[in-house]
Protein backbone atom coordinates (compact mmCIF):
# COMPACT_ATOMS: atom_id res chain seq x y z
CA UNK A 1 0.00 0.00 0.00
CA UNK A 2 2.85 2.29 1.23
CA UNK A 3 4.47 1.52 -2.36
CA UNK A 4 1.52 2.36 -4.19
CA UNK A 5 1.68 5.83 -2.77
CA UNK A 6 4.83 6.74 -3.25
CA UNK A 7 4.67 5.71 -7.04
CA UNK A 8 1.43 7.67 -7.12
CA UNK A 9 3.11 10.71 -5.75
CA UNK A 10 6.47 10.23 -7.54
CA UNK A 11 3.89 10.43 -10.85
CA UNK A 12 2.09 13.32 -9.27
CA UNK A 13 5.45 14.93 -9.07
CA UNK A 14 6.93 14.17 -12.90
CA UNK A 15 3.48 15.47 -13.99
CA UNK A 16 3.57 18.52 -11.71
CA UNK A 17 7.46 19.16 -12.92
CA UNK A 18 6.56 18.71 -16.75
CA UNK A 19 3.51 20.99 -16.25
CA UNK A 20 5.60 23.72 -14.53
CA UNK A 21 7.82 23.50 -17.26
CA UNK A 22 5.05 24.06 -19.80
CA UNK A 23 3.86 26.63 -18.22
CA UNK A 24 6.99 28.33 -17.96
CA UNK A 25 7.20 27.62 -21.96
CA UNK A 26 3.92 29.16 -22.22
CA UNK A 27 4.83 32.34 -20.40
CA UNK A 28 8.06 33.23 -22.10
CA UNK A 29 6.26 32.40 -25.60
CA UNK A 30 3.48 34.83 -24.39
CA UNK A 31 6.21 37.81 -23.28
CA UNK A 32 6.91 37.02 -26.84
CA UNK A 33 3.76 37.67 -28.49
CA UNK A 34 2.99 40.62 -26.49
CA UNK A 35 6.54 42.16 -27.32
CA UNK A 36 6.05 41.35 -30.97
CA UNK A 37 2.03 42.66 -30.38
CA UNK A 38 3.72 46.10 -29.17
CA UNK A 39 5.82 46.10 -32.17
CA UNK A 40 3.74 45.92 -34.39
CA UNK A 41 2.18 49.11 -32.53
CA UNK A 42 4.81 50.65 -32.76
CA UNK A 43 5.67 49.96 -36.44
CA UNK A 44 2.19 50.79 -37.87
CA UNK A 45 2.23 53.97 -35.54
CA UNK A 46 5.37 54.77 -37.70
CA UNK A 47 4.16 52.96 -40.71
CA UNK A 48 1.11 55.75 -40.76
CA UNK A 49 3.13 58.88 -39.73
CA UNK A 50 5.19 58.00 -43.05
CA UNK A 51 1.96 57.52 -44.78
CA UNK A 52 0.73 61.02 -43.58
CA UNK A 53 4.04 62.57 -44.26
CA UNK A 54 4.47 61.19 -47.62
CA UNK A 55 0.81 62.10 -48.62
CA UNK A 56 1.29 65.89 -47.36
CA UNK A 57 4.56 66.08 -49.83
CA UNK A 58 2.44 64.72 -52.58
CA UNK A 59 -0.08 67.68 -52.06
CA UNK A 60 2.30 69.99 -51.36
CA UNK A 61 4.00 69.43 -55.20
CA UNK A 62 0.81 69.17 -56.63
CA UNK A 63 0.31 72.39 -54.81
CA UNK A 64 3.31 74.14 -56.50
CA UNK A 65 2.97 72.41 -59.17
CA UNK A 66 -0.44 74.01 -59.95
CA UNK A 67 0.21 77.56 -58.61
CA UNK A 68 3.19 77.28 -62.11
CA UNK A 69 1.21 76.02 -64.57
CA UNK A 70 -1.46 78.75 -63.37
CA UNK A 71 1.32 81.45 -64.24
CA UNK A 72 2.17 79.75 -67.39
CA UNK A 73 -1.65 80.41 -68.29
CA UNK A 74 -1.86 83.60 -66.61
CA UNK A 75 1.37 84.73 -69.44
CA UNK A 76 0.30 83.32 -72.12
CA UNK A 77 -2.78 84.97 -71.97
CA UNK A 78 -1.35 88.72 -71.41
CA UNK A 79 1.01 88.16 -74.34
CA UNK A 80 -2.12 86.94 -76.60
CA UNK A 81 -4.37 89.58 -75.71
CA UNK A 82 -1.96 92.10 -75.80
CA UNK A 83 -0.97 90.80 -79.62
CA UNK A 84 -4.77 90.87 -80.24
CA UNK A 85 -4.87 94.52 -79.22
CA UNK A 86 -2.13 95.33 -81.34
CA UNK A 87 -3.35 93.76 -84.19
CA UNK A 88 -6.85 95.60 -83.29
CA UNK A 89 -5.43 99.06 -83.50
CA UNK A 90 -3.94 98.73 -86.40
CA UNK A 91 -7.13 97.31 -88.03
CA UNK A 92 -9.09 100.23 -86.89
CA UNK A 93 -6.32 102.78 -87.89
CA UNK A 94 -6.84 100.87 -91.40
CA UNK A 95 -10.13 100.82 -91.16
CA UNK A 96 -10.32 105.04 -90.69
CA UNK A 97 -7.88 105.24 -93.80
CA UNK A 98 -9.86 103.09 -95.77
CA UNK A 99 -12.92 104.99 -95.20
CA UNK A 100 -11.55 108.24 -95.50
CA UNK A 101 -10.16 106.77 -98.99
CA UNK A 102 -14.01 105.30 -100.01
CA UNK A 103 -15.18 108.77 -99.15
CA UNK A 104 -13.09 110.92 -101.35
CA UNK A 105 -13.08 108.26 -104.58
CA UNK A 106 -16.57 108.79 -104.63
CA UNK A 107 -16.61 112.32 -104.40
CA UNK A 108 -14.23 112.21 -107.52
CA UNK A 109 -16.72 109.81 -109.31
CA UNK A 110 -18.89 112.96 -108.91
CA UNK A 111 -16.42 115.33 -111.05
CA UNK A 112 -17.67 116.54 -114.38
CA UNK A 113 -14.85 118.34 -115.42
CA UNK A 114 -13.19 115.56 -117.62
CA UNK A 115 -9.35 116.40 -116.90
CA UNK A 116 -9.75 117.52 -113.22
CA UNK A 117 -11.59 114.03 -112.75
CA UNK A 118 -8.37 112.13 -115.06
CA UNK A 119 -5.98 113.64 -112.66
CA UNK A 120 -7.65 112.99 -109.37
CA UNK A 121 -8.67 109.47 -110.41
CA UNK A 122 -5.61 108.70 -111.14
CA UNK A 123 -4.39 109.46 -107.43
CA UNK A 124 -7.01 107.91 -106.09
CA UNK A 125 -6.59 104.77 -107.96
CA UNK A 126 -3.35 104.66 -106.43
CA UNK A 127 -4.17 104.94 -102.83
CA UNK A 128 -6.37 102.54 -103.08
CA UNK A 129 -4.33 99.59 -104.63
CA UNK A 130 -1.37 100.65 -101.59
CA UNK A 131 -4.69 99.99 -99.33
CA UNK A 132 -5.64 96.70 -100.38
CA UNK A 133 -2.05 95.58 -100.41
CA UNK A 134 -1.56 96.61 -97.00
CA UNK A 135 -4.50 95.33 -95.69
CA UNK A 136 -3.42 92.22 -96.40
CA UNK A 137 -0.52 92.26 -93.19
CA UNK A 138 -3.53 92.85 -90.43
CA UNK A 139 -4.65 89.51 -91.07
CA UNK A 140 -4.78 88.25 -87.49
CA UNK A 141 -1.73 85.61 -86.65
CA UNK A 142 -4.05 84.14 -83.78
CA UNK A 143 -6.62 81.27 -84.56
CA UNK A 144 -8.92 82.19 -81.79
CA UNK A 145 -10.07 78.10 -81.39
CA UNK A 146 -6.35 77.16 -81.07
CA UNK A 147 -4.93 80.15 -78.42
CA UNK A 148 -4.68 77.08 -75.70
CA UNK A 149 -4.20 74.01 -77.71
CA UNK A 150 -0.29 74.43 -76.12
CA UNK A 151 -1.47 74.01 -72.79
CA UNK A 152 -3.47 70.33 -72.99
CA UNK A 153 -4.08 69.29 -69.47
CA UNK A 154 -3.47 65.92 -69.70
CA UNK A 155 -2.97 64.41 -66.27
CA UNK A 156 -4.11 60.81 -66.88
CA UNK A 157 -0.40 59.15 -66.38
CA UNK A 158 -0.01 61.04 -63.43
CA UNK A 159 -3.42 59.84 -62.44
CA UNK A 160 -2.79 56.25 -63.19
CA UNK A 161 0.50 56.38 -60.84
CA UNK A 162 -1.41 58.27 -57.68
CA UNK A 163 -3.82 55.46 -58.61
CA UNK A 164 -1.43 52.94 -57.85
CA UNK A 165 -0.01 54.21 -54.70
CA UNK A 166 0.86 51.28 -51.73
CA UNK A 167 3.21 49.74 -50.12
CA UNK A 168 6.68 48.99 -52.12
CA UNK A 169 7.27 45.12 -51.38
CA UNK A 170 10.69 43.96 -52.13
CA UNK A 171 10.96 42.75 -55.85
CA UNK A 172 10.09 39.20 -57.29
CA UNK A 173 13.19 36.99 -57.58
CA UNK A 174 14.71 37.34 -60.23
CA UNK A 175 15.35 34.75 -63.14
CA UNK A 176 18.67 33.60 -64.38
CA UNK A 177 18.47 32.57 -68.22
CA UNK A 178 20.71 29.84 -69.03
CA UNK A 179 20.12 29.48 -72.53
CA UNK A 180 20.98 33.21 -73.00
CA UNK A 181 24.29 32.60 -71.25
CA UNK A 182 27.42 32.30 -72.78
CA UNK A 183 31.15 31.40 -72.09
CA UNK A 184 34.62 31.86 -73.01
CA UNK A 185 37.51 30.14 -71.70
CA UNK A 186 37.93 32.99 -69.17
CA UNK A 187 34.31 35.00 -68.98
CA UNK A 188 30.77 33.90 -68.09
CA UNK A 189 28.03 36.61 -69.80
CA UNK A 190 24.80 35.99 -67.08
CA UNK A 191 21.54 37.11 -68.43
CA UNK A 192 18.39 37.40 -66.31
CA UNK A 193 15.04 38.65 -66.22
CA UNK A 194 12.88 40.18 -63.52
CA UNK A 195 8.92 40.55 -62.93
CA UNK A 196 9.86 43.78 -61.34
CA UNK A 197 11.93 45.59 -63.71
CA UNK A 198 10.52 48.73 -63.01
CA UNK A 199 10.79 48.66 -59.43
CA UNK A 200 14.30 47.55 -59.25
CA UNK A 201 17.14 50.11 -57.96
CA UNK A 202 19.88 47.86 -58.64
CA UNK A 203 21.28 44.05 -59.25
CA UNK A 204 23.87 42.60 -57.31
CA UNK A 205 25.78 39.50 -59.46
CA UNK A 206 27.06 36.65 -57.14
CA UNK A 207 29.50 33.81 -57.94
CA UNK A 208 31.73 31.30 -56.84
CA UNK A 209 33.65 28.15 -57.74
CA UNK A 210 31.15 25.14 -58.02
CA UNK A 211 32.59 22.54 -55.47
CA UNK A 212 30.17 20.10 -55.94
CA UNK A 213 28.14 20.77 -53.00
CA UNK A 214 24.51 20.18 -53.24
CA UNK A 215 23.06 22.27 -50.68
CA UNK A 216 23.13 25.84 -51.59
CA UNK A 217 21.81 27.46 -48.48
CA UNK A 218 25.18 25.86 -46.78
CA UNK A 219 27.60 27.04 -49.64
CA UNK A 220 25.37 30.39 -49.61
CA UNK A 221 26.08 30.91 -46.15
CA UNK A 222 29.56 30.57 -46.55
CA UNK A 223 30.52 34.22 -47.23
CA UNK A 224 34.21 34.23 -47.94
CA UNK A 225 34.48 32.49 -50.78
CA UNK A 226 31.73 34.43 -52.78
CA UNK A 227 32.76 37.29 -55.27
CA UNK A 228 29.94 39.93 -55.50
CA UNK A 229 29.45 42.74 -58.31
CA UNK A 230 27.36 45.73 -56.95
CA UNK A 231 24.97 48.17 -58.29
CA UNK A 232 24.21 46.26 -61.61
CA UNK A 233 21.98 48.46 -63.81
CA UNK A 234 21.22 46.32 -66.35
CA UNK A 235 19.69 42.41 -66.95
CA UNK A 236 23.34 40.96 -67.78
CA UNK A 237 26.61 41.21 -66.80
CA UNK A 238 30.31 40.07 -68.29
CA UNK A 239 32.58 38.24 -65.32
CA UNK A 240 35.84 38.76 -66.62
CA UNK A 241 38.91 36.92 -65.10
CA UNK A 242 37.45 33.33 -64.34
CA UNK A 243 39.58 29.78 -64.31
CA UNK A 244 39.21 28.40 -67.82
CA UNK A 245 37.12 24.65 -67.81
CA UNK A 246 36.03 25.18 -64.35
CA UNK A 247 32.28 25.27 -63.40
CA UNK A 248 31.05 28.43 -61.50
CA UNK A 249 27.50 28.97 -59.10
CA UNK A 250 26.00 32.49 -59.50
CA UNK A 251 22.89 34.14 -57.62
CA UNK A 252 21.17 37.40 -59.03
CA UNK A 253 19.96 39.63 -56.18
CA UNK A 254 17.36 42.25 -57.01
CA UNK A 255 17.33 45.25 -54.95
CA UNK A 256 15.17 48.25 -53.92
CA UNK A 257 14.39 50.55 -51.09
CA UNK A 258 12.08 47.76 -49.50
CA UNK A 259 14.80 44.76 -49.36
CA UNK A 260 16.06 42.66 -51.52
CA UNK A 261 15.47 38.66 -53.17
CA UNK A 262 17.86 36.23 -54.44
CA UNK A 263 17.49 34.56 -57.71
CA UNK A 264 17.66 30.34 -58.04
CA UNK A 265 21.36 29.27 -58.68
CA UNK A 266 23.09 28.61 -62.08
CA UNK A 267 25.40 26.44 -62.76
CA UNK A 268 27.42 28.12 -65.78
CA UNK A 269 30.68 26.89 -67.17
CA UNK A 270 34.01 28.61 -68.47
CA UNK A 271 35.17 27.09 -72.25
CA UNK A 272 38.34 24.95 -71.74
CA UNK A 273 41.70 26.36 -72.17
CA UNK A 274 42.25 27.33 -76.27
CA UNK A 275 45.26 26.29 -77.12
CA UNK A 276 47.77 25.49 -80.46
CA UNK A 277 50.69 22.85 -80.98
CA UNK A 278 54.09 24.48 -79.71
CA UNK A 279 56.28 24.49 -82.64
CA UNK A 280 59.49 24.12 -80.44
CA UNK A 281 58.10 20.56 -79.39
CA UNK A 282 57.51 19.14 -83.15
CA UNK A 283 59.27 16.31 -84.05
CA UNK A 284 61.50 17.58 -87.06
CA UNK A 285 59.76 15.41 -89.32
CA UNK A 286 56.31 16.78 -88.97
CA UNK A 287 55.31 19.57 -90.37
CA UNK A 288 52.81 22.24 -88.80
CA UNK A 289 50.08 24.40 -90.79
CA UNK A 290 50.70 28.35 -90.41
CA UNK A 291 48.02 28.49 -87.44
CA UNK A 292 49.44 25.79 -85.80
CA UNK A 293 46.35 23.65 -85.28
CA UNK A 294 47.35 20.72 -88.11
CA UNK A 295 50.25 18.54 -87.91
CA UNK A 296 51.54 16.52 -90.93
CA UNK A 297 54.22 13.31 -91.10
CA UNK A 298 56.10 14.69 -93.46
CA UNK A 299 59.33 13.21 -94.61
CA UNK A 300 60.64 16.19 -96.59
CA UNK A 301 60.14 18.43 -93.94
CA UNK A 302 62.62 21.24 -93.48
CA UNK A 303 65.84 20.66 -90.55
CA UNK A 304 64.56 21.81 -87.32
CA UNK A 305 67.48 22.60 -84.96
CA UNK A 306 67.37 20.91 -81.38
CA UNK A 307 65.94 21.62 -78.48
CA UNK A 308 65.34 20.13 -75.43
CA UNK A 309 61.40 20.11 -75.50
CA UNK A 310 61.62 18.41 -79.31
CA UNK A 311 60.11 14.85 -79.73
CA UNK A 312 63.21 13.75 -81.06
CA UNK A 313 64.03 9.99 -81.26
CA UNK A 314 63.55 7.82 -84.70
CA UNK A 315 59.63 6.99 -84.63
CA UNK A 316 58.48 9.77 -81.67
CA UNK A 317 56.94 11.59 -84.36
CA UNK A 318 55.13 13.93 -81.70
CA UNK A 319 54.25 17.47 -80.68
CA UNK A 320 52.65 18.97 -77.69
CA UNK A 321 50.36 21.38 -77.03
CA UNK A 322 51.13 25.59 -75.73
CA UNK A 323 50.05 25.19 -72.56
CA UNK A 324 50.26 23.35 -69.34
CA UNK A 325 47.03 22.54 -67.39
CA UNK A 326 46.95 22.02 -63.98
CA UNK A 327 43.07 22.25 -62.82
CA UNK A 328 39.34 22.99 -63.97
CA UNK A 329 37.97 20.46 -66.58
CA UNK A 330 38.37 21.12 -70.21
CA UNK A 331 37.77 19.53 -73.69
CA UNK A 332 39.20 19.86 -77.23
CA UNK A 333 38.80 17.31 -80.01
CA UNK A 334 41.19 16.03 -82.99
CA UNK A 335 40.29 15.67 -86.36
CA UNK A 336 41.60 12.55 -87.68
CA UNK A 337 40.68 12.76 -91.50
CA UNK A 338 42.69 8.92 -92.80
CA UNK A 339 44.87 8.39 -90.14
CA UNK A 340 45.16 5.17 -88.92
CA UNK A 341 48.19 5.32 -86.58
CA UNK A 342 48.70 8.19 -83.96
CA UNK A 343 48.59 8.26 -80.41
CA UNK A 344 47.02 11.27 -78.39
CA UNK A 345 46.55 12.17 -74.73
CA UNK A 346 48.54 14.02 -71.70
CA UNK A 347 51.60 13.86 -70.51
CA UNK A 348 53.39 15.87 -67.73
CA UNK A 349 56.44 18.39 -69.01
CA UNK A 350 59.07 16.00 -67.44
CA UNK A 351 57.53 13.07 -69.68
CA UNK A 352 60.79 11.80 -71.83
CA UNK A 353 60.30 13.22 -75.72
CA UNK A 354 62.58 10.12 -77.48
CA UNK A 355 60.04 7.42 -76.60
CA UNK A 356 55.93 6.33 -77.62
CA UNK A 357 53.90 8.59 -75.40
CA UNK A 358 52.13 6.15 -72.87
CA UNK A 359 55.40 3.79 -72.71
CA UNK A 360 56.39 5.69 -69.16
CA UNK A 361 54.47 6.97 -66.66
CA UNK A 362 54.33 10.85 -67.09
CA UNK A 363 52.12 10.31 -70.07
CA UNK A 364 48.41 8.40 -71.11
CA UNK A 365 47.46 7.86 -74.51
CA UNK A 366 44.43 6.71 -76.75
CA UNK A 367 46.18 5.10 -79.54
CA UNK A 368 45.24 3.40 -83.62
CA UNK A 369 47.64 1.25 -85.20
CA UNK A 370 45.54 0.07 -88.17
CA UNK A 371 42.83 -1.39 -87.08
CA UNK A 372 43.23 -2.06 -83.08
CA UNK A 373 42.86 0.64 -81.07
CA UNK A 374 43.93 0.80 -77.31
CA UNK A 375 45.00 2.72 -74.34
CA UNK A 376 48.86 3.14 -72.98
CA UNK A 377 50.59 4.05 -70.15
CA UNK A 378 53.46 3.15 -68.21
CA UNK A 379 54.43 0.84 -71.09
CA UNK A 380 51.29 -1.05 -70.67
CA UNK A 381 48.53 -1.34 -73.02
CA UNK A 382 44.89 -2.17 -73.32
CA UNK A 383 42.46 -3.58 -75.90
CA UNK A 384 39.37 -0.88 -76.29
CA UNK A 385 36.63 -0.75 -78.43
CA UNK A 386 35.72 1.87 -81.37
CA UNK A 387 34.69 2.38 -84.90
CA UNK A 388 36.79 1.70 -87.52
CA UNK A 389 35.06 5.25 -89.14
CA UNK A 390 36.21 7.21 -86.27
CA UNK A 391 36.82 10.72 -87.38
CA UNK A 392 36.70 12.68 -84.32
CA UNK A 393 38.30 12.34 -80.99
CA UNK A 394 36.74 13.93 -78.11
CA UNK A 395 39.77 14.28 -75.63
CA UNK A 396 37.97 15.16 -71.75
CA UNK A 397 40.77 16.19 -69.16
CA UNK A 398 38.94 16.54 -65.75
CA UNK A 399 42.26 17.63 -63.99
CA UNK A 400 40.44 18.53 -60.45
CA UNK A 401 38.59 14.90 -60.37
CA UNK A 402 41.28 13.16 -61.27
CA UNK A 403 39.96 12.20 -65.17
CA UNK A 404 40.93 11.83 -68.49
CA UNK A 405 38.39 10.21 -70.93
CA UNK A 406 37.93 9.51 -74.45
CA UNK A 407 35.21 9.56 -76.74
CA UNK A 408 33.60 9.54 -80.53
CA UNK A 409 32.24 12.25 -80.67
CA UNK A 410 30.49 12.36 -83.85
CA UNK A 411 28.69 9.29 -82.48
CA UNK A 412 27.98 10.49 -78.54
CA UNK A 413 29.91 7.54 -77.27
CA UNK A 414 32.40 6.96 -74.60
CA UNK A 415 35.28 4.94 -75.21
CA UNK A 416 37.58 4.67 -72.14
CA UNK A 417 38.69 6.69 -69.29
CA UNK A 418 41.82 6.21 -67.01
CA UNK A 419 41.49 7.75 -63.24
CA UNK A 420 44.63 9.82 -62.83
CA UNK A 421 45.78 11.30 -59.47
CA UNK A 422 47.64 14.33 -61.10
CA UNK A 423 50.69 15.40 -59.03
CA UNK A 424 52.23 18.09 -61.85
CA UNK A 425 50.45 19.74 -64.96
CA UNK A 426 49.66 18.42 -68.06
CA UNK A 427 50.31 19.34 -71.63
CA UNK A 428 48.09 17.95 -74.99
CA UNK A 429 50.00 15.49 -76.35
CA UNK A 430 50.14 13.80 -80.02
CA UNK A 431 51.86 11.89 -82.19
CA UNK A 432 51.34 10.31 -85.93
CA UNK A 433 52.90 7.99 -88.03
CA UNK A 434 50.93 8.99 -91.35
CA UNK A 435 48.38 11.35 -92.32
CA UNK A 436 47.42 14.22 -90.68
CA UNK A 437 45.18 15.41 -87.55
CA UNK A 438 43.93 19.13 -86.84
CA UNK A 439 42.72 20.19 -83.45
CA UNK A 440 39.85 22.04 -82.15
CA UNK A 441 40.50 23.63 -79.13
CA UNK A 442 38.71 25.78 -76.33
CA UNK A 443 35.18 23.71 -76.90
CA UNK A 444 32.40 23.59 -74.57
CA UNK A 445 31.76 20.13 -72.63
CA UNK A 446 29.27 18.66 -75.22
CA UNK A 447 26.10 17.55 -73.08
CA UNK A 448 26.57 13.83 -73.67
CA UNK A 449 30.46 14.10 -71.87
CA UNK A 450 28.40 16.24 -69.21
CA UNK A 451 26.03 13.97 -68.24
CA UNK A 452 28.26 10.76 -68.54
CA UNK A 453 30.26 12.04 -66.25
CA UNK A 454 29.13 10.47 -62.85
CA UNK A 455 28.47 7.05 -64.98
CA UNK A 456 32.16 7.29 -66.16
CA UNK A 457 33.46 7.26 -62.66
CA UNK A 458 31.10 4.58 -61.30
CA UNK A 459 32.84 2.60 -64.24
CA UNK A 460 36.08 2.85 -63.56
CA UNK A 461 35.90 2.04 -60.35
CA UNK A 462 34.60 -0.94 -61.60
CA UNK A 463 37.50 -1.36 -63.68
CA UNK A 464 40.15 -1.08 -61.21
CA UNK A 465 38.30 -3.56 -59.24
CA UNK A 466 38.60 -6.27 -62.66
CA UNK A 467 42.37 -4.79 -62.54
CA UNK A 468 43.11 -6.23 -58.88
CA UNK A 469 41.99 -9.39 -59.95
CA UNK A 470 43.90 -9.56 -63.59
CA UNK A 471 45.03 -6.67 -65.63
CA UNK A 472 43.45 -5.86 -68.64
CA UNK A 473 46.80 -4.83 -69.97
CA UNK A 474 48.65 -6.35 -73.03
CA UNK A 475 52.24 -6.51 -72.93
CA UNK A 476 52.22 -5.13 -76.77
CA UNK A 477 51.30 -5.69 -80.08
CA UNK A 478 54.29 -6.29 -81.83
CA UNK A 479 52.01 -5.31 -85.51
CA UNK A 480 52.32 -1.79 -83.90
CA UNK A 481 56.50 -1.63 -82.86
Amino acid sequence: MEASKTSAAQTLENNLTNLVKRNSELENQMAKLIQICQQVEVNTAMHEAKLVEECDELVEIIRQRKQVIAVKIKESKVMKLRKLAQQIANCRQCLERSSALITQAEQSLKENDHARFLQTARNVAERVAMATASSQVLIPDINLNEAFDNFALDFSREKKILEGLDYLTAPTPPSIRDELCTASHDTITVHWTSEDEFSVTSYELQYTIYTGQTNFISLYNSADSWMIVPNIKQNHYTVHGLQSGTRYIFFVKAINQAGSRNSEPARLKTNSQPFKLDPKTAHKKLRLSNDCLTMEKDESSLKKSHTPERFSSTGSYGAAGNVFIDSGCHYWEVLLGASTWYAIGVAYKSAPKNEWSGKNSSSWVFSRCNNNFMVRHDGKEMLVEASLQLRRLGVLLDYDNNSLSFHDAMNSQHIHSFEVSFLLPVVPSFMIWNKSVMILSGLPVPDFVDGLASDLQEQQQQQMGLCRQESPYLTGLKSCH
